[in-house]
């Protein structure tokens, strides 16, 4: 059970610095479209890893 709660942290904590890096890449512009603010861009990144 410990070890089945550390691997969905580790996939968590994977699936946040995909995300990070994806959004990043965006143009100010797509991320207009988008509705997200670089600013928020690790907020999202956590609200997704957190889903």
């Amino acid at each position: 059970m410990f070890v089945t709660y550390i691997l969905s942290k580790i996939r968590a904590y994977m699936l946040y610095r995909e995300t990070v890096r994806e959004l990043a890449q965006l143009s100010d512009r797509e991320l207009s479209d988008l509705g997200i603010a670089r600013l928020d861009i690790a907020r999202v990144a956590h609200q997704v890893a957190s889903a």
